[in-house]
């Protein structure tokens, strides 16, 4: 993805959203490997071939809350060699390239039936082509999820760097039981931009072509156990509705886009539970 003067910073909402956001008594540490056909963030895509993006966080309680520090990268797979079709964050330059990484840090607590989760995360491209260091960024964010049927969410994220705009999404989930051990893992999302459209001075850099609705994500995945290892496949379809969110490719754009993977977890709770009282 071309960043500075035309798309934006990178991060698969999942990066940070897979790190748990409910306070928990025991410390926790977690690894995960997401492997899909191409890298969507935000509706944008920003690699459209293969990815690996591996992430790991640890987790430990603080009073009521829970603070989570991690990280998230992307890593292209493949070379990328057409530029007419190829896109790539880092430039197509070589196969297994890491193109992006993104520590972060949050703090959950529960309120009620919500949880209210704020954080802070950082955008770094290492790379010489492509998103380069000239396109590192910081984005603040706050969310609030909601124990309640279909489990609503809100989150609203903020570029402090280069954009200094806002991103705001929505989502739901539902488990749909398949049987005693299996549930079919529904959800649905809609993104807004506030501020991280095309500006009108040309001095600054974003996200979108304009700021209102993005995109709309419909998914599924089947979670699976494998000994200590979570197995999820999953598929994800997407109606656009930024002309920057309907770029597939250097030369086409589409009003839709499919693409699917699986994910790969791993958790270990650390030191022993709190005795009872």
């Amino acid at each position: 993805m071309k960043r500075v003067k035309v798309l934006g910073a990178a991060l698969l909402v999942a990066g940070v959203a897979a790190a748990p956001t409910t306070a928990s008594a025991q410390a926790e540490i977690g690894a995960q490997v997401d492997l899909f056909s191409l890298y969507v963030w935000r509706g944008l895509s920003l690699t459209n071939k293969p990815v690996a993006q591996p992430s790991v966080y640890l987790a430990f309680p603080a009073g009521s809350a829970s603070v989570t520090v991690g990280g998230w990268a992307s890593i292209d797979i493949g070379e990328y060699d057409d530029p007419d079709d190829d896109i790539s964050e880092g430039g197509g330059v070589g196969s297994f390239n890491l193109t992006e990484f993104n520590p972060y840090a949050e703090v959950a607590f529960p309120a009620g039936k919500a949880t209210i989760t704020g954080g802070v995360v950082g955008y770094i491209y290492p790379n010489d082509f492509g998103l380069t260091d000239d396109a590192n960024t910081w984005e603040v964010y706050g969310k609030v999820g909601f124990d309640v049927p279909l489990a609503p969410e809100i989150s609203v994220y903020y570029d402090i760097d280069k954009i200094n705009g806002a991103y705001i999404q929505g989502a739901v989930g539902h488990t749909l039981p398949l049987n005693e051990k299996l549930g079919l893992e529904l959800g649905g999302l809609v993104g807004f931009s506030a501020g991280q459209g095309v500006p009108d001075s040309g001095d600054d850099s974003w996200n979108f072509s304009d700021d209102g609705l993005t995109h709309v994500d419909l998914s599924a995945g089947l979670p699976l156990t494998a000994g200590m290892f979570s197995i999820t496949p999953a598929v994800h379809f997407q109606i656009s509705g930024d002309d920057f969110t309907k770029i597939t490719s250097p030369t086409d754009d589409s009003d839709v886009k499919l693409w699917g993977g699986v994910s790969i977890g791993w958790a270990k709770t650390l030191g022993e539970a709190p005795a009872e009282e």
